[in-house]
């Protein structure tokens, strides 16, 4: 049986921050099952690894032993979350809600077990609530501290506009942790206000406070941006096998650490051994290895996983790919780069017509596929194995 103490360290592992402090630990301390809440307004029909992030957490809450509720925001969704936002976001029809939320649930259920998930929508509440308890819920709370919102004050500050309804997102938000009388709430580093609005709004309500846990917006496969479907550089959780264990493979071995920390289910002792094999002498990519296949089992199988693995060396190590191939990032404008000034910037030809010339020749490889056209333009946030004649290699990070 996992001790308090051995809980509260996996629990607090990877996280941004834990509010209030000994927060958590108190509420630990009841010696009930915890009430876990995270919502997730369907904005997009598909999840990446990115968002992974917190259902693992919710996973961990899971198997010891609290329940755990994974909220869909059909309601909010409706409004827009203007978090991290420079202007209002779009709302969503109900047609896209029940879209999205549809391949939400199913794709959740890779991670989280169906038989301790509880799966909600916050309309159930947020509709009974009609427009007066909507006004009474908006009394409790001050123009003034909403525009303390590090968003809203700086689009005020620009003169930017901030439509009223705006405002009820995280007064919306804030009712649902009264609703499902919740222990602690769950969000990314740029949810911190809405989850604090919460604690206000319970305590006005005369119900016990939330704890807040954020946790940090992964860095997608350049290790600069966001992970963002919209930037290119993302795992998706539906990518297929191979596209997922290649894409694990490009990045840094920096970045690595990373991933282990955020998206693997290893204990925290193991990573440190894996930490220890690599200053021992182990080569990196065989530790990246690991990381690839556990997440490829995840979200495939595991004689997937071996399967792309064997591939992978097939491509790579038969072609006698060097160990101490250089990383370069390359600055993009427009958010992509032609193949042959992507050449040029990394220093893998001289000019764009001794890239051309490669090309015509079949000299140029990209991940070990040969590349025949030249005019192909690289997106931006991804990363590469790039290869000119048989000795020029370089891993480069559009970015």
């Amino acid at each position: 049986m996992t001790s308090l103490k051995e809980q509260l360290a996996e629990l607090s592992r990877g996280t941004d921050e834990i509010l209030p402090d000994g927060g958590l630990e108190a509420k630990l301390n009841l010696g009930r099952p915890l009430n876990i809440k995270v919502g997730f307004d369907p904005t997009a029909p598909d999840l990446h690894v990115g968002h992974t992030v917190i259902i693992n957490k919710m996973r961990q809450f899971q198997e010891y032993g609290h329940n755990v509720v994974f909220l869909i925001g059909d309601f909010t969704g409706m409004i827009g979350d203007p978090s991290g936002r420079n202007a209002t976001r779009p709302p969503l029809t109900p047609e896209q809600i029940e879209a999205n939320a549809a391949t939400y649930k199913e794709q959740v259920f890779k991670i989280l077990d169906p038989k301790k998930t509880i799966v909600d929508f916050n309309s159930r509440w947020l509709n009974e609530l009609g427009s007066p308890g909507l006004i009474k819920l908006a009394a409790r709370y001050t123009v003034a501290r909403m525009l303390e919102r590090d968003d809203f004050s700086k689009r005020f500050a620009a003169g930017q506009s901030i439509s009223v309804h705006e405002f009820l997102y995280p007064l919306a938000q804030a009712y649902d942790s009264v609703a499902l009388n919740t222990d602690v709430e769950m969000g990314g580093t740029d949810q911190k206000f809405n989850l604090l609005v919460g604690r206000h709004i319970q305590q006005s309500f005369g119900v016990g406070q939330q704890i807040v846990i954020t946790l940090p917006l992964l860095e997608g496969l350049d290790g600069v941006q966001k992970m963002s479907k919209s930037t290119g550089n993302y795992i998706g959780i539906t990518d297929p096998a191979g596209d997922m264990f290649g894409k694990i493979m490009s990045i840094s071995d920096a970045l690595m650490w990373r991933y282990f920390d955020l998206l693997s289910f290893r204990p925290l002792a193991e990573i440190e051994k894996l930490k220890k094999s690599i200053e021992d002498g182990r080569n990196p990519r065989d530790v990246k290895f690991e990381l690839a296949k556990e997440m490829v089992t995840r979200f495939h199988d595991a004689a997937s996983a071996e399967r792309e693995q064997v591939e992978f060396i097939s491509r790579f190590q038969k072609g006698a790919l060097p160990s101490d191939i250089p990383e370069i990032s390359v600055a993009s404008a427009d958010g992509s780069l032609g193949i042959a000034r992507l050449l040029k910037d990394a220093g893998l030809v001289e000019s764009n017509s001794e890239a051309f010339r490669m090309i015509e020749q079949g000299a140029v490889k990209i991940d070990g596929e040969k590349i025949e056209d030249r005019e192909i333009r690289i997106p931006a946030g991804t990363s590469h194995i790039y290869q000119v004649g048989k000795r020029k290699f370089a891993k480069v990070s559009l970015i």
